[in-house]
């Protein structure tokens, strides 16, 4: 922008300095001293002769002899209605105008005039074009500007978004710390089980070419002891905390809006039956399909009947035989299905039952029976836990209660709840929006509240259960029966083996 305005400068510069020229110049050029003229004589016709000068308002300001019927008079006019100045030159009687000698030079300096004005005209058309090019420059130096402006605020803008974002999973990836910490000792572990089993391997080794060179009942003994550790490093390595669920599977459409559907977690290899139980209460047929493909693609199935009735939906198949609550109290029955018969029932004492401490859903859910890596378990309130949720390990084979651990959250509050590991973990509802936010761990007596999202398809979901064997969660919601896949991380303490 600067170099368009000098070049106005110059101009403007450079019209002075001829205007100046033109001031003391001109009259020494037609002889004209400095006496000004005062007066015309009066009825004198005189030719005049005009020169328009340039739209710039340049007047000559001529001093004239004395006499002036013996030369030129030349005088300034004001502007025409263009804005152009108008220079009037009288000449003198015609009878002197062949004489004057000084003619031919007026001519010349006419001459003159013109072609200053000209290249006035030309110096004024350019100048009107640089200052339009000016003011076009300084209206597109002001869009930049805004653009910049903008461009500079959209990017404070988009890194607060980024910062947001990058600070929300910093908060979800926290906690895994210490999980990776614990790994680290646990690949410990393992290379030390590796190194004893190569130890044993080279000892056995040499006794098989030397007996007797070693103590076959010591070694005996380190090679149980070796296998039990093992043993408990690989049902360790089945557990671990929930971190993730994935999104529904849905097997099947079929039964009421309530009901339960599970295969055996310890069923023989190959034992892939489906056992189907639709609603809630007032039925106590038990649909058997030979495999999940059967159960997917047709309605082939064996039915058995119970002796009584279930309530809720919280029955479960573990090991050959169902276990569920009997409708309207609060007694377990294991029945076996390889004997038709009834193996084993006992009261759970002072559990609630009959819609006393049902599940926010209802459907007489007081008692829910599950099953996970560590065995049976029951899930009820008491009045004596003031109907917050209590969790009772139970032996399979007598349905004794091995340990109770009481919590501090209301049964009625919660959706559904499931077994992993030893944790019980709650969802926060039963229909639309659900996520998993609580969990009680039976291992360390203690709480805490998460945010595991869980997406509910169908909107009402009246049974949750985890199966270890398939590690996955079963769930019947609203007449659909769907899985869902549980991502765990496995911690392995060195003390506890």
């Amino acid at each position: 922008m600067s170099v368009p305005l000098l070049k106005i400068g110059v101009v403007l510069s450079t019209m002075a300095m001829i205007t100046n020229w033109m001031s003391q110049t001109l009259p020494s050029l037609v002889g004209l001293n400095t006496t000004k003229l005062t007066a015309a004589q009066g009825g004198l016709s005189r030719p005049e002769y005009r020169s328009k000068c340039a739209s710039f308002a340049l007047c000559l300001q001529l001093v004239l002899p004395a006499n002036p019927e013996e030369s030129w008079q030349v005088y300034s006019s004001a502007q025409d209605s263009e804005g152009r100045c108008v220079c009037t030159v009288v000449a003198p009687q015609q009878s002197m105008c062949s004489r004057d000698a000084r003619t031919k030079q007026l001519r010349q300096l006419l001459e003159k005039v013109q072609n200053m004005t000209q290249s006035i005209q030309v110096l004024d058309q350019r100048t009107q074009r640089d200052l339009q090019y000016v003011e076009k420059m300084e209206v597109q130096l002001r869009g930049l500007e805004t653009k910049f402006r903008q461009v500079e605020e959209n990017h404070k803008q988009n890194i607060a978004k980024q910062y947001k974002a990058i600070k929300t999973k910093m908060e979800e990836l926290r906690p895994l710390i210490p999980v990776l910490e614990e790994y680290k000792a646990d690949a410990k572990l393992v290379l030390q089980f590796k190194e004893e089993v190569q130890n044993l391997t080279s000892v056995l080794n040499e006794l098989q070419e030397e007996m007797g060179a070693y103590d076959y009942e010591e070694l005996h003994n380190r090679v149980s002891n070796l296998e039990e550790r093992l043993r408990a490093c690989m049902q360790k390595l089945a557990c671990g905390k929930l971190t993730g669920i994935s999104d529904p599977i849905t097997i099947k459409t079929s039964g009421s809006r309530f009901g339960s559907w599970m295969t055996d977690p310890l069923a023989p290899e190959g034992d892939t039956r489906v056992w189907y139980m639709d609603g809630y209460h007032n039925n106590r047929f038990v649909r058997e399909y030979r495999s999940m493909q059967d159960f997917m693609t047709s309605d082939n199935f064996t039915s058995h009947r119970l002796p009584h009735p279930w309530s809720g939906t919280g029955q479960v198949v573990y090991n050959g035989s169902i276990y569920f609550n009997k409708f309207q109290s609060h007694v377990i029955i294991k029945f076996d299905f390889r004997t038709s018969s009834i193996s084993k029932s006992r009261q759970l004492d002072y559990a609630g039952f009959n819609n006393a401490y049902h599940y926010a859903w209802g459907g007489h859910s007081d008692i829910d029976l599950m099953v996970d890596e560590g065995g049976l378990w029951a899930v009820y309130a008491t009045n004596q836990n003031a109907g917050n949720i209590v969790i009772s390990k139970l032996n399979p084979n007598t349905l004794q209660i091995i340990k109770s651990w009481t919590t501090n959250h209301p049964k009625r509050s919660a959706g559904e709840s499931f077994m992993i590991c030893g944790t019980l973990y709650v969802t926060n509802g039963y229909s639309g929006g659900t996520k998993v936010y609580y969990a009680y761990s039976t291992n360390s007596s203690t709480y805490e509240y998460i945010d595991i999202a869980f997406q509910n398809k169908y909107s009402h979901i009246s049974m949750l259960d985890y199966n270890p064997r398939d590690r996955a969660l079963y769930a019947w919601n609203n007449g659909h029966q769907v899985l869902y896949n549980v991502t765990l991380f496995h911690v392995i303490r060195s003390e506890e083996l």
